[in-house]
């Protein structure tokens, strides 16, 4: 292999890395709240593209007003799901909400299909994010270039808005005693909702990120990234955002070299392998904490 090969399928799995890393930050977050595991999620990220696909080739809106209404419809249809499907729930046996996840997932899945079949359909191109940059002679494009960028920034911002602002504190309240933060004043509703809200915007820049480089869209199109992205969040310890992203960059590079080598069959079975090692060796994640049954 070559040096600018290398250097290519090193910004290629980078590039796969952050967008696995920012879809893992849903996960874990909507496990740090609520200790569900929101397996919407992927399927969320999928609606995410048709909602592109809606606003660009069919009502012909321009890329930079089209992903802004992709943004808003995604975070929107993530509050509704919480709201109708989970809230409700919520004093229920926590099998009952991971059992309700699951229908949330398959409801979408086939809502997708009778919304917009099931034949692939092809993503609309961003201009911007197709343009090639060259440095020497590795050649990308924008999109694979800027999405690590646009990972390292929202993990930043993401964790100054948990560490220093009012609602960061609540929801660090809320992760480490449910009911405790109830009685001390702290609006549930409000936090859960934000924990959406959060996640399901990057669910949608994700998407983008994702779908731009890729031909076509299908209603199974979530399911795949969205099971390595919870690969990722267990991985880097589930809870902890800044081990989900860890995560989402080494299942990224790991399968980007596995197919450069020649084993593109193999790079599915690689996640997979991997959860079931850290599920022997390391239950909690690299950065997971241990947390205490309560009697």
């Amino acid at each position: 292999m070559t040096t600018t090969a290398f250097l290519q399928y090193c910004l290629a799995g980078i590039s796969i890395g952050g967008i696995y890393a920012l879809i893992a930050i849903g996960y874990t977050m909507v496990y740090g709240i609520l200790r569900l595991i929101n397996f919407a999620h992927g399927d969320i990220f999928m609606m995410a593209a048709y909602f592109m696909i809606f606003a660009m080739v069919d009502f012909m809106i321009p890329w930079y007003i089209s992903a802004g209404i992709v943004i808003i419809s995604t975070i929107l249809l993530g509050v509704l799901i919480e709201k109708f499907a989970y809230s409700p729930l919520r004093s229920s046996p926590r099998m009952s909400i991971m059992i309700s996840a699951i229908g949330v997932s398959f409801l979408l899945q086939n809502l997708a299909t009778y919304l917009f079949s099931a034949l692939p359909k092809q993503y609309p191109s961003i201009p911007i994010l197709n343009k090639t940059l060259t440095f020497g002679e590795v050649s990308t494009s924008v999109v694979t270039f800027i999405t690590p960028i646009i990972t390292i920034g929202a993990l930043i911002l993401l964790m100054l808005i948990i560490k220093k602002t009012k609602i960061g504190m609540a929801m660090r309240a809320v992760s480490k005693d449910f009911e405790t933060a109830k009685l001390m004043g702290i609006e549930i509703n409000t936090v859960i909702s934000v924990t959406f809200i959060i996640g399901c915007f990057l669910a949608a820049l994700g998407s983008m990120l994702y779908f731009t480089p890729r031909p076509s869209v299908f209603p199974l199109a979530g399911s795949l990234p969205g099971l390595k992205c919870f690969v990722a969040a267990v991985f880097g310890g589930i809870g902890s955002i800044p081990g989900a992203v860890l995560g989402g960059f080494l299942i990224g590079i790991s399968e980007t070299f596995i197919k450069a080598a020649g084993y593109s069959e193999f790079s599915d079975v690689f996640t997979f392998v991997l959860l079931i090692v850290v599920l022997m060796f390391r239950p909690t994640g690299l950065f997971g904490e241990t947390l205490a049954e309560k009697v």
